[in-house]
């Protein structure tokens, strides 16, 4: 058998202090997962069953990169994240044991073109275009889990331009990362290569042409994207 015509190559993202890079599968990411950003968002911050949504692989982007302002957006936003990454995968995977199948951990940018996120919410269809655009997964380099451990608590900031527009702490998750990985592998095979964006605190806001962003997450260092003309 031939392949009709080349295969895409595989999405990487970068492994701190390596040459090695981790091949990305699938980016899995978890609507409203702090309390204030639920209520921010109009929404109850209670513990209701999470919800879930991805982005494709090739969506993630290089720390330092400059992106084009997306299409068919006047309201392109920021979304601090810390994210883990699966190096052991499984299906139904006990809440007790879920940290065993993280690799390491990364500071990501759930970008979203939050006009068209909105649009769909309202109109009860799914986020894709809101939220799975091309370009919109920042994530910087990975830190092994053995030389960082599972962070817990500690600081998410985030920056534009030097102002501080996100300032919160790991803790504050009203889902943790063992709970996550334990309910995302309930519904599907969670499998080496996977990223679980963790959630966003409160204060997201729009982007602009020629804005630095910069995501910075406690002992993990930053994940920074610069916003370059309208694509």
């Amino acid at each position: 058998m031939a392949l009709a015509f080349d295969a895409a190559p595989t999405p990487t993202v970068a492994i701190v202090d390596s040459d090695d890079r981790i091949p990305v599968r699938r980016i899995f990411c978890i609507g409203r997962n702090y309390a204030a950003h639920a209520r921010e968002m109009g929404k109850d911050p209670d513990r209701d069953p999470p919800f879930f949504f991805l982005k494709p692989a090739d969506a993630v982007v290089e720390d330092g990169a400059t992106i084009p302002y997306p299409p068919q957006t006047e309201n392109f936003h920021y979304e601090a994240e810390l994210v883990a990454v699966i190096g052991t995968g499984g299906v139904n995977i006990p809440e007790e044991r879920a940290l065993d199948h993280v690799w390491g951990y990364a500071v990501g940018n759930d970008l979203t073109r939050r006009d068209l996120q909105l649009k769909a919410r309202e109109q009860g269809r799914p986020w894709d275009l809101g939220k799975g655009f091309d370009r919109s997964a920042p994530v910087a380099a990975v830190h092994p889990v053995s030389k960082v451990g599972h962070p817990s608590k500690g600081s998410i900031k985030l920056t534009v331009n030097g102002e501080v527009k996100q300032d919160a702490d790991l803790s504050e998750l009203i889902w943790s990362i063992p709970e996550i990985i334990s309910i995302l592998s309930q519904s599907m095979e969670l499998r080496p290569g996977d990223l679980i964006m963790t959630g966003t605190p409160a204060g997201v806001g729009p982007l602009v042409e020629g804005d630095v962003c910069v995501v910075e997450v406690e002992g993990l260092g930053t994940c920074t994207t610069t916003i370059g003309p309208r694509a």
